[in-house]
């Protein structure tokens, strides 16, 4: 039984998810690697002359590349989210907020890149598939800021801080793998049957 948490913080996105013992699963962000190429071909087919045979190529070139990333992302999620539901019989996992996620300019792209809708999608079908179970909480529970060793609240605690010692019991908190074990302690509402 795992709990898992998308982290969505931080430089930009850099995990797509970190389970409840610690282990983080990397973002593959096929999106950011194909950036550069993705601007130039934009650029070529922006200047290419309407109605044009060398347009309708660059059109095309351009379509290819989109599709790429577009099947590149759903390759990682799907090889993701496969490992996660044959090892774990439960899985927890908080309801996010992804479309006011998406209103935080600096990080709209890296949270788009990382496809989290599609993989909650995935994880639900698959292990509906597997006979597993995938729990959640809600999205305003206070994962982060509850310590996962004695349950202190810590309202204090920032966005940018990825550690932090709880003023109670005095251990010191890695955010992520904080509020994955949280998530998993009071994951309460079944996915599957919802």
């Amino acid at each position: 039984m795992k709990s898992l948490r998308q982290t969505r913080y931080g430089s930009g996105v850099s995990n797509l998810a970190t389970l409840s013992n610690g282990e983080v699963i990397p973002s593959n962000a096929p999106l950011k690697r194909q950036l550069a190429k993705l601007r130039r071909l934009n650029k070529s087919f922006s200047r290419k002359k309407k109605g044009s045979q060398n347009r309708e190529k660059a059109k095309a070139k351009l379509s290819r590349l989109h599709y790429k990333i577009v099947c590149l992302r759903k390759n990682n999620l799907h090889q993701v989210t496969t490992d996660l539901v044959t090892r774990f019989d439960v899985i927890a996992i908080e309801d996010l907020n992804v479309k006011g996620m998406l209103r935080n300019r600096k990080l709209a792209r890296a949270i788009s890149d990382m496809g989290f809708y599609e993989f909650k999608r995935q994880l639900i079908y698959k292990a509906k598939q597997h006979g597993k179970s995938v729990l959640s909480v809600g999205r305003f529970f206070p994962s982060s800021k509850m310590c996962s060793c004695c349950g202190e609240l810590n309202q204090s605690l920032t966005l940018s801080a990825r550690e932090w010692k709880c003023l109670v019991c005095q251990t010191i908190q890695n955010r992520d793998v904080n509020a994955s074990i949280n998530i998993l302690r009071y994951a309460d509402k079944d996915l599957i049957t919802a």
